[in-house]
């Protein structure tokens, strides 16, 4: 069976996002040095920041061309957690769209953020 469990973002440096990530994550990395970082959810979902640098073969892309999403239960929780990331570089304020509510904000590497609640039904 197919089941992801590990996303890789490529960082400039692995050390600071892990800080970014701690703050916004509210966990600490279970593995930390200054080429790699890895944060484990309770889901169990790995999500591990490689220098971009040391990255085999040689990543061609990096921040921005996809998203790390976060399902949140309802439309109040989205508004919540946006007043607690505005201190971040948010690049799409709370909107509904045709899937949910949402917003999208980018950690320092311009990996996108997007935080939404699913609409009912």
């Amino acid at each position: 069976m197919f089941n992801p469990d590990f996303v890789l973002l490529y960082v400039n440096s692995p050390e600071a996002s892990a800080v970014f990530y701690q703050k916004i994550l509210g966990i600490a990395p279970v593995e930390l040095s200054a080429t790699f970082a890895l944060f484990k959810s309770e889901s169990g979902l790995k999500l591990g920041l490689w220098a971009k640098n040391t990255v085999e073969p040689a990543a061609l892309a990096c921040g921005g061309g996809a998203e790390l999403a976060f399902a949140l239960n309802d439309v109040a929780a989205v508004d919540d957690l946006y007043a607690r990331w505005s201190v971040l570089t948010i690049i799409q304020k709370p909107v509904q769209m045709d899937f949910g509510y949402t917003f999208v904000a980018t950690d320092p590497d311009q990996h996108r953020l997007r935080v939404y609640a699913l609409n009912a039904g």
